[in-house]
C-alpha cells in the first residue's frame, strides 16, 4: 500500500526538496502541500491545498487525508521576515502545534518536524526558546510516532539573501575539516540531506519520540 504525504512548509529551503523527493518516490501516490498561494509546479500525485492556517479552514482541508499519512513540517520564518515576535510565534509555534493535534485527532501514522540545534524552551535566545515550546507542546500530545530534527546550519538556495547565514556558510566550508567527533553536530547541512533523512524515518515506520542532530540526520 502506498503512502500519502502532507507538507507543511513547501515553498521553504526543506519544505521545496521534501516535495520533490516525495513526487520521484515510488512509496508515495500523493503528496498535498498546504500552501498560502499556488506554486508553479504540476505533477500528477501533487495536491495543492490553499489555507491561511486557522484551525477551521485548516481541519476541512486535511482532515480526509489524515488517517494514516506522514506528515512533514518544515514551517519557519525569521524576526526580521516577521518583523514581530508576536507573528514568529504564530508561524513558527502556534501553525506546527495546531497541525500536530489535527495529525493526532485524525490519525497520522508518523509527524515530523524541522526543529533547530539549541532548541529549549528555557534558553536565553527567543528563536531557540520558541523551538523547545513547540518540540514540547508536540510530545505532549503524544503522537504515536513524532520526529523532531534539529539541523545545524542549513544549506541550499532560500529566496531570501541572509548575509549572517552566507558568511557563516563561508566560515562552515573553510573550516569543515576540524568538526570531527562531537563537533559533526556543528557542520552545515543541506535542506536536501534534511529532506532525504525525513522522508527515510517516515518511512521506517518506528514509534515513539526521536531526536535527530545534524550528523545522525545525514546517515538516515
Amino acid at each position: 500500500m502506498k503512502n500519502t504525504a502532507i507538507v507543511a512548509g513547501a515553498t521553504g529551503l526543506v519544505g521545496r526538496e521534501l516535495v520533490r523527493l516525495l513526487l520521484s518516490d515510488l512509496e508515495y501516490d500523493k503528496v498535498i502541500a498546504l500552501v498560502r498561494r499556488p506554486i508553479e509546479l504540476n505533477h500528477e500525485k501533487l495536491i495543492q491545498r490553499m489555507t491561511d492556517w486557522e484551525e477551521g479552514p485548516l481541519e476541512q482541508a486535511i482532515k480526509d487525508d489524515l488517517n494514516g499519512s506522514h506528515v512533514f513540517c518544515a514551517l519557519g520564518t525569521t524576526i526580521r521576515k516577521a518583523k514581530t515576535k508576536e507573528q514568529f510565534r504564530k508561524v513558527d509555534f502556534d501553525y506546527p502545534v495546531r497541525l500536530g493535534r489535527l495529525a493526532k485527532k485524525y490519525g497520522a501514522s508518523s509527524f515530523l518536524i524541522v526543529s533547530a540545534m539549541g532548541a529549549s524552551k528555557d534558553s536565553l535566545f527567543f528563536y531557540s526558546q520558541v523551538k523547545g515550546e513547540v518540540e514540547e507542546s508536540l510530545k505532549d500530545l503524544d503522537l504515536p510516532s513524532l520526529h523532531i530534527f534539529r539541523p545545524s546550519l542549513l544549506l541550499g538556495q532560500r529566496d531570501e539573501f541572509r548575509f549572517g547565514e552566507k558568511m557563516a556558510e563561508i566560515l562552515g566550508g573553510l573550516f569543515s575539516f576540524l568538526m570531527i567527533g562531537g563537533l559533526r553536530q556543528y557542520k552545515p547541512i543541506t535542506g536536501t540531506a534534511v529532506a532525504q533523512g525525513m522522508i527515510q524515518a517516515a518511512k521506517k515506520g518506528s514509534k515513539g519520540m526521536r531526536i535527530y542532530r545534524s550528523d545522525q540526520i545525514k546517515i538516515l
